[in-house]
Formats: structure tokens, sequence, C-alpha cells
């Protein structure tokens, strides 16, 4: 068992400090604010103060976990052991930086809780997070800490050996648009109809009644994506779009009889959870009625959910998902870059910076979207395989969870998405044949 000491246990510390050593290290740690305690201990000692004892390995913090409340914070990022590291310490620490509070302030997004600049849709933007300027978003290095403290505490304590973990991948599929054409109704189909003339789209005009006539819809590929989750023994989660149709929120009516035959058909299979809808991110009453309509459908409690347009209001969005029972939240990740909001690949709880304590709410950071890397990065299907690789090898090092998000349409070969089929297929050989 590690000792941590420190001269203050707080909510932060512990929260973190669990992270490192549970989650991801898989081992027994207890935190104390007793010298005497420290001093006694024979197992893995780490001095987490500025106190000068003998023996043990020494991390001196900053004041980041013994703060409250949240404030301007402008970290200073550089290089060192071969990861990205800030929050840099003294000489006298064994590691040079406070791999604590830097862990901290990336799992708990604590710059995403400072004001912002919003995007059109209220995000916060890859683009304003300290990774993205420092050119670590691509790097799990909150795991790679973790790991370079494992070796640091082998070197020093010959006997200790940390947990062990596996590789794990999660597929997750959202329905945005279950249907292209199909059970769109009459006013939506000549709506779209006209749009299509305005902007001389002939092509969708023509797919679209050729759908129409032979009832056989270009987003309709659940049957692919049955066959190629059965090759690999994968259960992949849902997430299904229920709220009411408006200006980002195109989906076929809930109330459409194939609609709800289609989330209960999936629903009998594999693992559902609800794409509380757009307006629905910051609506406690909304999203309530969501739930319900999906839970009325499939006719089990819904506990899973992923924001649509991966909409996330500190720390609004995540309190009214635990008042409605949510436990498992997969928003964590970028619309327009790939890589590691958080700086991990671990699923974690949410921290509640306001309240300060660890919540319930356990969140899945996702890595890679298709619409990512096809509309926002616009690669091709070859540059996008290999980008995915890139990253799978990175989290297989750190024996992370891989996440990936698709859609339906993205197998469809219309439009944008010609060739995208075999994206996928091929991240999957990657994953499991690799």
């Amino acid at each position: 068992m590690i000792l941590l000491y420190s001269h203050k246990i707080t909510p932060r510390l512990d929260y973190i400090a669990g992270f490192i050593f549970s989650s991801i290290l898989r081992v027994d740690f207890q935190l104390t604010d007793d010298p005497e305690r420290f001093h006694n201990h024979r197992g893995p000692r780490i001095n987490y103060s500025q106190e000068d004892f003998s023996g043990g390995l020494v991390l001196r913090p900053k004041e980041l976990l013994f703060e409250s409340g949240i404030s301007p914070i402008e970290p200073f990022v550089t290089q060192w052991d071969n990861v990205k590291i800030f929050f840099q310490t003294d000489d006298h620490s064994d590691i040079p930086f406070d791999l604590f509070a830097a862990s901290f302030y990336l799992v708990s997004r604590y710059e995403e809780n400072l004001p912002f600049h919003k995007d059109e849709h209220g995000r916060f933007e890859a683009k304003q997070s300290l990774a993205y300027n420092n050119n670590f978003l691509q790097d799990p290095v909150v795991d790679q800490w973790a790991y370079i403290l494992a070796d640091m505490l082998k070197e020093r304590y010959p006997d200790f050996q940390p947990g062990t973990r596996s590789f794990q991948y999660i597929s997750t599929i959202d329905i945005d648009n279950a249907y292209a054409f199909l059970f769109k109704g009459i006013s939506r189909t000549l709506g779209a109809t006209l749009r299509s003339l305005f902007n001389l789209d002939i092509e969708d005009n023509i797919r679209r009644y050729q759908t129409l006539a032979s009832k056989r819809d270009p987003y309709d590929t659940y049957d692919i994506f049955f066959d190629i989750h059965q090759k690999y023994g994968i259960k992949p989660l849902w997430f299904f779009l229920v709220g009411d149709s408006g200006r980002f929120d195109d989906n076929v009516s809930i109330d459409k009889t194939a609609y709800q035959n289609l989330i209960r058909n999936i629903a009998q299979r594999f693992d559902v959870g609800l794409h509380p809808s757009y307006k629905a991110f910051n609506n406690h009453e909304l999203l309530n009625k969501e739930i319900e309509k999906l839970e009325h459908i499939i006719e089990r409690k819904v506990t899973k959910s992923r924001q649509h347009y991966l909409k996330i209001r500190f720390n609004e969005t995540y309190n009214n998902l635990i008042k409605s029972g949510i436990y498992q939240d997969y928003t964590m990740g970028y619309a327009t870059d790939i890589g590691f909001r958080a700086g991990t690949c671990t699923p974690f709880h949410y921290y509640d910076l306001l309240e300060e304590q660890e919540t319930e709410l356990l969140i899945y950071p996702f890595q890679i979207m298709d619409i990512t890397l096809n509309q926002h990065k616009g690669y091709n299907a070859t540059e996008a395989i290999s980008v995915v690789e890139d990253l799978i090898e990175k989290i297989k090092r750190v024996n992370g969870t891989f996440i990936s998000i698709w859609h339906n349409e993205a197998l469809s070969d219309h439009g944008h998405w010609k060739g995208w089929e075999n994206v996928y297929r091929e991240m999957l050989r990657l994953v499991f044949e690799k």
C-alpha cells in the first residue's frame, strides 16, 4: 500500500489521488497528515508537502489542491521525460512538477469552469484549451504521468508492483437522424425538396424520391453495423435522439412507429442511452421528458447519456443529469478535434468545483468521432485510418479505454460518406487484430 503524506488533506487531493492510484495504477493507497505515521510506514511512501522528511518519494505541491473556488490560472508548459508538464516545482522534488495538481486541472476541466469565448453552439472549443495550444491534446498525459510515477516508485521500492489493467474498447453509436428520407412526413419532405432545389442539389432530390419509391433508405445501415460487430463480438452502446424536431434536431419524430420499433429492436440486443436534444443540455424539465419518452419505449431505466452537439455547460449540464438519474455520460470530447479533452483515456467521476466534491456521475471520455475526422478535419479515408491508428497505439501503451463515436449515416456510402464504411472496419481491425 502507498502512503501519501500531505500537510493538509482536502477533497481535491483525495479525489485526484484516488483517480491516479485506484483508477489508473490499480493500487491501494491511503492519505495521512500525521508525520509520525509517515515515518513509521514500511511500504512505498510519497511526501507531498514542503516539509523535509527522510525517506520516501518527494513531490513538492503547488497550491491548487489546497484552494477552494475557481481562479484564473495560466500554466506554463514545458517538456520533461518525453511528456508535456506544467505546474513546475523546485529541485528538491523527485518529479519536477506537481503531478497531482496538473492531473486535477485537466480531469476537473478547471479551465472550462472559467469564463471563455463560446462557439456558435455555446461550447468551449478545443483551440482554447491548454492541451491544444501546447500540442498535447493527442496525448493521454495524465495516464502517462501516472505510469512515470509508478516506475519511480518501483525504482525506489523494488517490491512495489502496480496493479494490472487491460486495454478496453467501447463502440458508441449516435442516432441523430435515423433515416435520411423515410418517415419525415409530407411537410418536412416538401421543405427538404425545396431547399435542395434552392441549393441546386439535384442528386439529393433524386435520391430522396428514389428512396420514397423503393423504401430503402441510405441511413438504414443498422444491419451493416450488426454484421460488423458480430465479427468481433462487440456490444456497442447506442444513443437515441428522441426530442422534438428543431433546427439542430432533424431526426424522425419519436411518434413514428418505425422509429419506435427501431429503438426497441436495438434495445433488446444492446445497451441504450439518451441523446439529449440540442435544447435539453441546460433544461432539466425537458431532459426529464426525453428520458421518460425513451424509458417508455425500451421499458427500462435510462442511466446513460451523450449530449447532442457535445454541448456541456459546467456545472449545470452534469448536475441536471445527476438529478435525472443519469450515472454515466459519454460527452467528454471535442466536436472539432480528436484527442483527450480531459487529458486521460480512463473513465473518471465528475468533480463539482462549485460544491468541491466528487459526484457519482461517471464520465467516459471519447477520443474520436466520425464527423470530426470527415468534416471538421477534412481527412480522406486513408488519412483518417492513419490518425486513428496513432491514437489507438497511444491508448494501448497505457492500457486505457478507447471510445469512438460513429453515426449510422457514416456507413451509408451517401454524399461525403462514400468509402467510410471501410474506415470503421479498419478501426476495429486495429483495435482487435493488431
